[in-house]
C-alpha cells in the first residue's frame, strides 16, 4: 500500500498547494490513502468546515489538527460529527472529536490513523506515551488495520523520537508534525516502522515558519506585544512523507521525504 502524509498545512499559499498538488500525487505515486495535518490551514491558526470540505474533496482522507485544533470556535460543534478530522488522543476525556479511528481505503483495505501530542514545551496534556501505548495495544497491526498512520504533533524532537520509537514495529509510519521544518532522518527503524522526525509544513518557507519574517523578526527583536502575526504569502512547497507498505505485515518497505514546488529542492520517490 502507498501512503503519503503530509505535514502542517499552514494559511491561504499552504492549502491551496494542496489542493493543487493532491489529486496529481494521487496518481502519479499511486496513493491509497492521503492524512494531512490541517491545525494551521485557516489563516494560521485552526481549520474551518469549509476548507476541511475543501481538503476532503482535494483528495485528502483524514485531517489531523494538534494544540491550535480549537482555535476556530466552529470546530467544536463540527468535529464530533466528521470521524476523517482528529485531535490529539491524549486530550482530556470528554475532550470533543475522536484522536484515531479506522478508515477504509478504495479497494477495501484498512487504514488506522491516530494523532498524539507532545508535553515538552507544549500546551498541559494528558501523557502521551500512555495515550499511544493504549492505542496501539487496541490497534494493532494486520488483526486490526492493515496500515497504521501515527501522526506525533509535538516540539522537541527527543519527545517525537521516543514515541516513535514505542512505535516501532507496530505501526507502518510514526511521522512529526509541528516544527514546520522538514527534518533529514526519514528511515526505516529497526522493527520496521517507518520514522521522520518532522514532515515539515505545506507553506511558504521564504517566512519563518510559515509566518510574515518581517513580522516575525520585529517581534522577537522589540520583545513587545503589538504586531499579530500574519501567513507568508509566497509560494508554498508541500512536504511530506511517502511510504510503501508490506501487504502481508503492513510494516514500511520503504520511506521517502516528499517535498514539491516552493522554495525547497524537491524530492519524490523514485520511479517504478
Amino acid at each position: 500500500m502507498n501512503l503519503l502524509y503530509l505535514g502542517d498545512i499552514m494559511g491561504k499559499s499552504g492549502r491551496q498547494a494542496v489542493i493543487d498538488h493532491v489529486p496529481d500525487l494521487r496518481t502519479q505515486l499511486d496513493l491509497h490513502f492521503v492524512v494531512a495535518c490541517g491545525e494551521n490551514a485557516a489563516h494560521g491558526f485552526g481549520i474551518t468546515v469549509k476548507i476541511c470540505e475543501a481538503l476532503f474533496d482535494a483528495g485528502v482522507d483524514v485531517i489531523t489538527t494538534g494544540n491550535h485544533a480549537w482555535d476556530q470556535r466552529e470546530i467544536i460543534d463540527y468535529i464530533p460529527t466528521e470521524p476523517r478530522l482528529l485531535r490529539p488522543i491524549n486530550y482530556p476525556d470528554g475532550t470533543p472529536g475522536l484522536g484515531s479511528g479506522l478508515y477504509p481505503t478504495q479497494d477495501g483495505r484498512r487504514v488506522a490513523v491516530c494523532q498524539v501530542m507532545g508535553r515538552l514545551f507544549m500546551p498541559p496534556i494528558d501523557d502521551p506515551f500512555r495515550g499511544l501505548e493504549t492505542f496501539l495495544a487496541s490497534t494493532q497491526l494486520g488483526r486490526d488495520a492493515d496500515a497504521i498512520v501515527i501522526d506525533i504533533h509535538g516540539e522537541a524532537t527527543s519527545e517525537k523520537t521516543a514515541l516513535g520509537c514505542i512505535s516501532d514495529g507496530r505501526a507502518s509510519l510514526a511521522v512529526g508534525s509541528h516544527s514546520h521544518i522538514p527534518t533529514a532522518d526519514t528511515r526505516i527503524m529497526p522493527a520496521g516502522t517507518g520514522f521522520q522526525t518532522d514532515a515539515g509544513m505545506c507553506g511558504p518557507y521564504d517566512s519563518v515558519i510559515g509566518m510574515d519574517a518581517g513580522i516575525a523578526v520585529r517581534r522577537f527583536v522589540n520583545s513587545l506585544p503589538g504586531e499579530r502575526l500574519e501567513p507568508a504569502t509566497g509560494p508554498s512547497t508541500v512536504c511530506g512523507v511517502v511510504v510503501q507498505t508490506d501487504d502481508v505485515t503492513g510494516l514500511a518497505e520503504h520511506v521517502y521525504p516528499l517535498r514539491v514546488g516552493g522554495e525547497l529542492v524537491p524530492s519524490l520517490p523514485p520511479g517504478p
